[in-house]
């Protein structure tokens, strides 16, 4: 580990990744290569460019795949990049990783600051599979230093497929629409039986129980979801707990 992950160093510059290619300052300004292939309003030149963007998609899978495909048994781990290094959900999120660890599985995360930097610091430092899976954003602070295995995707699709792909379940810290967007994104593809043996648990009741509260009483009582989908949930504050609740859908323990 190298000084700037001991004095908890971060660039004074806005940063962003391009690919493989960093760009900061001035040159990180700029739309994102989602943006650009999500626009509507752009004009009609993107027949004549976008099959080339088809060959960066696939290039991304087969970075993603090849980098991924020897890790073994993984859980990612989902929370706020915003969360302080002094918070107890950071402490808690690295108490996750450790236990993980322990428990035979690497550890998958967004590869940023906040919850993702506490969990891949948790299971470096046990000794395990330490994963951080980025993505191109205007403006990030690029794969914390914990990672050891990182990857960064062009694409937000391609990352998420990595992330299921690899993962034998998902443990979600507090955050914000990113780590709603992943939480959602999990219990649609269990409950359509994309996925299989694949727990999803939530740490901080304080934090998801209105969420929660919202599924059961008004999702499930309206019949928006089956009766029984709030059960996909698991709500915790033990880490410990949330490796017997893994171990139980995962290894049937």
């Amino acid at each position: 580990m190298n000084n700037a992950s001991e004095n908890w160093y971060s660039p004074p510059r806005p940063q962003r990744h391009k690919g493989p290619v960093v760009l900061r300052g001035r040159q990180a300004r700029g739309s994102t290569t989602d943006q650009r292939l999500l626009d509507s309003r752009a004009s009609g030149d993107w027949v004549h460019t976008d099959p080339w963007r088809v060959l960066r998609i696939q290039a991304e899978f087969v970075e993603g795949f090849g980098a991924m495909a020897n890790v073994g048994p993984a859980i990612s781990v989902f929370g706020s990049a915003r969360t302080s290094r002094d918070h107890a959900e950071y402490s808690a999120a690295e108490e996750v990783g450790r236990l993980l660890v322990g428990a035979g599985y690497a550890v998958i995360t967004g590869g940023g600051p906040g919850i993702m930097e506490a969990a891949n610091k948790g299971a470096f430092e046990a000794g395990g599979t330490s994963i951080g899976l980025g993505i191109e954003l205007p403006f990030e602070q690029g794969i914390n230093d914990w990672v050891e295995i990182g990857v960064n995707f062009r694409y937000f699709f391609a990352r998420k497929t990595c992330f299921v792909k690899y993962s034998r379940g998902f443990v979600v810290f507090p955050g914000g629409f990113g780590t709603l967007d992943e939480l959602f994104e999990a219990l649609t593809l269990v409950q359509t039986k994309k996925v299989t043996r694949f727990p999803i648990v939530l740490v901080g009741t304080a934090y998801w129980s209105g969420l929660v509260d919202w599924i059961r009483m008004t999702l499930a009582s309206e019949e928006k979801i089956g009766p029984d989908d709030h059960g996909l949930l698991h709500v915790t504050d033990d880490p410990d707990d949330v490796i017997r609740a893994i171990q139980r859908v995962d290894q049937g323990v």
